[in-house]
Parts: C-alpha cells; sequence; structure tokens
C-alpha cells in the first residue's frame, strides 16, 4: 500500500483518472437488472482509491463541476426559458416539498437518536449532498452564544456526519432516480425521453442516434415516361401540388434541362424528387417505376438557413407558400425546423419567426436559392466557440460569489448554481442568435460526461478515508440514519410527482427528481441513460430552487433540533 500511496503522492491526477477507468467499467456490469452507471461506478471506485491515502486539489473539482453545470444549462436553455409558464408550477412545488420533507425527516431522525445540533446538520449536509449546509449550519451553531470549546466540537461534529454519510447521499440519489423510479413508472429513461421529444417535435417520430427512418419523407424515384408524356414539367409538379419536382429527364439517352415549360414525351427517363407520399404513385400518372437509373441520378443536399426574410415575421408554413413566387421555391422542401433548439412541427399552420432555423431539402444550387432568400446561411462547424463559453463560466462563477444576507442568513447560487444560470441565458441566446456559440452536441456531450464524473471522483478521493475513519469511530449508527434520511424524501417526493402533480414520463420526473434534491450524480445518471437532453429543462428549474431552499436547511436545522 506504501508504494502505491508514494505514487499518487507524486502524481494525484492517476489516482482520478484510476477511479474513472475503473469506475465505468463497474457502471456497465449488470446486477441482475440493476446496473450502477458510470457516474456511481466512479464514485464507489473513488472511495476503495482514497484508501491508499490521495488528496485531489478541490480547484479541479471546483472545474469539473464548472464545465459540466454550464454545459448542462447550456443545452437545456432554450427549452427552459420556452416552458417558463404556469406548467412550471408543479416542479416549484416538488422542489419545496423535497426540502420539507427532507427537514421533517432530519428533526425526527434527531430527536429520536438523540443527536447533538452540529451531527443532525452534517446529516442533512451529507444525506441531501448540500455542502453548503456545512457552511450555514456552521454559522448558525457559532451564534447560539455556546463556549468556544462546545462550538467548535458541534462545528467538528458538523464535518464528521456529513463524510459519513455524503458518500450514499449521492448513490443513493443514483439509485432512486436512475433505477428505482424508471421501475416505478414502468417506462424506461430512454423510452420516456424519446416520447417527450416526439411530444415537442408535434407528434414526429424522435430517432435515437444512428436510427434512420425505414420510411424518410423526402424520397426520390426515377420513371419510364408512358401515361404522362405530352405534359409540360410544370403542369405534372402542379397536379401533384408541388409535392414533388422533377430534377433530370433522359430523352434518347441525352440529358435534357427540365425547364417548366418542357413537354415530356414517351420513353423519357426522368427523376422525380420530393415528398414519399406523392412520389410514391406517380407510375399511375407518368409511368412504370425503374430499378436503374440510366444516368439521370443527382446528389441531394440538406442546408440549414436562419429565417429572417422581412415582412414575413409570424407567418404560417402555408402563407409563406402562398406569397412566395413559384420558381423561387420550386424544387426546395422544408425538411425540418427547430425555434431556440427546440424542433418544430412542420405543418401547414407552423408559424415561423424570425431567428427560426430552417433545415432545406433539395439540389445545392435549390438549397442555395432557398437559403438566401429566407435569410442567411448557417455554416456547420464542429469547433466549439471557446470565447463565448469562457465569457460564460466566468459570468457564472462571479455571480456564485454574489451573498445576499436575509434575516442573517446567507444566501447564495453559489458556483454551481451560477454556472447553471449563466448557461441557461447564454443556451437561450444561441437559440435566438445561432451565429454565435457553436458548441457541437458531441463536445458539450463530453464536457458533461467527463465534467459530472471527474466531479464525483475527487469527492470519492478526498472523502472516502474519512468517511470510513469516522464510521468506525461512531459505529454505522449516523450511517445508517444518512441512508434513511437519503431514500425516504426522494422516494416520497417521487410518490408526490407521480399522484399528486401528474407527471407521467418517467424521463421528465427523473430529471425533476434530481434536481429537487440538487444531485448531480443523479442527473448525470439521468443524463446517461435517457441519451437525451429531455431530463434537463426540469431539472434546470427545480435545481435553482433546491440550492436555496436545501441551503436554508441549515440554519434551520440547528434551530430545530
Amino acid at each position: 500500500m506504501d508504494w502505491l500511496h508514494s505514487i499518487f503522492h507524486k502524481s494525484p491526477e492517476i489516482a482520478l483518472f484510476l477511479s474513472l477507468a475503473v469506475g465505468y467499467y463497474i457502471g456497465q456490469i449488470n446486477f441482475g437488472k440493476f446496473q450502477l452507471g458510470g457516474v456511481g461506478g466512479s464514485l464507489l471506485a473513488a472511495v476503495v482509491i482514497s484508501q491508499a491515502g490521495v488528496t485531489i486539489d478541490n480547484g479541479v473539482k471546483s472545474v469539473m463541476f464548472a464545465v459540466f453545470i454550464y454545459a448542462v444549462g447550456y443545452d437545456s436553455g432554450p427549452g427552459f426559458f420556452n416552458s417558463l409558464n404556469r406548467k412550471t408550477l408543479r416542479e416549484i412545488a416538488m422542489a419545496i416539498f423535497l426540502a420539507a420533507s427532507a427537514l421533517i425527516t432530519v428533526v425526527v431522525c434527531a430527536k429520536l437518536f438523540h443527536l447533538n445540533k452540529g451531527l443532525a446538520a452534517g446529516l442533512a449536509g451529507g444525506a441531501l449532498t448540500q455542502s453548503a449546509i456545512i457552511g450555514t449550519a456552521g454559522d448558525a451553531i457559532a451564534r447560539l452564544g455556546l463556549p468556544p470549546d462546545v462550538t467548535k466540537s458541534m462545528q467538528s461534529d458538523v464535518a464528521i456526519a456529513y463524510a459519513v454519510t455524503y458518500v450514499f447521499g449521492s448513490l443513493g440519489a443514483i439509485i432512486v432516480c436512475v433505477n428505482i423510479l424508471p421501475k416505478f413508472m414502468g417506462q424506461g429513461l430512454r423510452e420516456a425521453a424519446l416520447e417527450a421529444e416526439k411530444d415537442l417535435a408535434g407528434g414526429a417520430t424522435a430517432h435515437a442516434p444512428g436510427q434512420l427512418s425505414a420510411l424518410p419523407e423526402m424520397v426520390g424515384r426515377a420513371y419510364k415516361v408512358q401515361t404522362g408524356a405530352g405534359q409540360s414539367v410544370s403542369a405534372l409538379e402542379l397536379k401533384q401540388q408541388d409535392l414533388v419536382t422533377i430534377e433530370r429527364v433522359r430523352r434518347s439517352g441525352k440529358a435534357v434541362e427540365p425547364t417548366p415549360d418542357l413537354v415530356l414525351e414517351k420513353d423519357d427517363v426522368v427523376l422525380v424528387v420530393g415528398r414519399r407520399e406523392a412520389v410514391v404513385g406517380l407510375w399511375n400518372v407518368i409511368g412504370d417505376e425503374l430499378a436503374e437509373t440510366d444516368g439521370v441520378s443527382v446528389v441531394m443536399q440538406t442546408r440549414q438557413g436562419v429565417f429572417t426574410r422581412k415582412g414575413m415575421n409570424h407567418t404560417t408554413i402555408a402563407e409563406v407558400r402562398k406569397n412566395v413566387d413559384r420558381d423561387l421555391r420550386r424544387g426546395v422542401y422544408i425538411e425540418g425546423a427547430t425555434r431556440a433548439g427546440q424542433p418544430l412541427p412542420i405543418l401547414p399552420e407552423t408559424e415561423l419567426q424570425h431567428g427560426d432555423v430552417i433545415t432545406f431539402y433539395g439540389s445545392p444550387k435549390d438549397t442555395k436559392r432557398a437559403v438566401d432568400a429566407a435569410g442567411y446561411e448557417l455554416p456547420y462547424s464542429i469547433k466549439t466557440d471557446f470565447i463565448y463559453m469562457g465569457v460564460g463560466i466566468v459570468l457564472g462563477l462571479l455571480i456564485g460569489l454574489i451573498v445576499i444576507n436575509i434575516a442573517g442568513i446567507p444566501l447564495t447560487l453559489g458556483s454551481g448554481g451560477g454556472c447553471l444560470l449563466a448557461g441557461l441565458v447564454f443556451g437561450w441566446m444561441r437559440g435566438k442568435h445561432p451565429m454565435y456559440g457553436v458548441m457541437p452536441s458531441a463536445a458539450s456531450r463530453l464536457l458533461q460526461d467527463f465534467g459530472l464524473a471527474a466531479f464525483v471522483a475527487v469527492v470519492g478521493l478526498n472523502s472516502g478515508l474519512q468517511a470510513v475513519v469516522t464510521v468506525k469511530q461512531l459505529g454505522m449508527t449516523i450511517f445508517l440514519l444518512g441512508v434513511f434520511v437519503t431514500l425516504f424524501p426522494l422516494l416520497l417526493t417521487m410518490l408526490f410527482g407521480r399522484y399528486v402533480l401528474g407527471y407521467k414520463n418517467a424521463a421528465l420526473l427523473a430529471g425533476a427528481l434530481s434536481g429537487s434534491r440538487s444531485a448531480n450524480p443523479a442527473f448525470g445518471g439521468v443524463l446517461d441513460k435517457a441519451e437525451s437532453a429531455v431530463p434537463t429543462v426540469p431539472f434546470a428549474i427545480t435545481y435553482a430552487i433546491a440550492n436555496v431552499a436545501l441551503t436554508l436547511l441549515g440554519p434551520l436545522v440547528v434551530g430545530l433540533v
């Protein structure tokens, strides 16, 4: 063990990355139907590795958490601000209910097991994984007017109880939110996230990464002209309500430009592109479909444009189609649209607003014409805008430094709440002005996964040794009380959310529940299982409230015990 301690002393980062590697390996092992996941596995691995004696600078923990929570806020910002309405009252109610039930649980346990104020406050801080309680409770104890040695002893008890209960406080929240809740709801987190995404997209089916529809909306077919001979290109397209476009015509082995007034002749081979429901029935209008393209194939393209066309703000898709010249829109189809990062249903009555990002489908020249007419093109980029990201995190950390005293109780968002708020705002601004602040989804996912895993690993490495030592000194009473305080309010709030607040989607309930407990590791596990940003919207709302409500438990526990 001494040689291992020597290695970790010389290079503590080895312990950090070893915890991640071992933790993610453990996390993917199935114990029956239970799987711990990478975040929970990293926490357990770090606690075990910490027994060799290793300390990671707390600055690493702060940086990793700031990066993680900013990326979470950035992804959920558009959806968060779009959802700020009367519907968010249930998220507010959930966060307050959990804080109240946790306070009652801690006070009752302290009375039954004769815990002093310090141990009770530390129990609340660790079991609820709210580190700020250590500070608020310690300050409240200092104002009690007790002898200095008693005050110091109680403040020490806060830290001891916190260290003993914190590890399971993190792990228990993961177990409830990631494993128990989906079984209770009878719905997997990934399944629930896809369902929620489908609702956001107006009923359109959402697909997981790598999945494609077997019946795509846009298709191309080659036909040999028979019954369609004698019709002009424009006449045929108009009969199909411009849901199709003749992109290529081949006559006697030679290419012919498919101008609107071109009259089709018998045995011409035409390539038709358009919406599937219109294209597949054209054999009855044009002639037999050909398996061989006979040289008429063409490369199609999708191109994104930001909608800023003057005089057309708040105009429906049907009105755009009616008012825009046919020559301008010919050969161009709207494949998708998003507003502030959220998908819009492609329906005639869907209203377009300035700043919406529209995905056009068609030939390269047609999509370029459409993008220029709609506004301006949104260039594809895989490079993260670190200027935008850096400014956002700096502002978030500065917000976290602000402390407001109300009735002698210091209230602060902290670095986590500040970075979350900054991420929400900057993500929303990016949705409104998509030319700025690029952060590809893969980059955001890396920041979230690595930031959270490294954060919990540092917590485990720094607190694991002390937790084990303290358990040996105090016995298992504090630890078992921590297990109860961790699980009971969570399970009670889960039932409250399902049967009183009416949550029916497991992914949304898991996000709201993890946020109500400020349980970042649990939230990371939820994101990992859901493979979607859907849980971030309820999480962002409940987290902001819980960060304040749970912090208030420190002085409340000290006053009530």
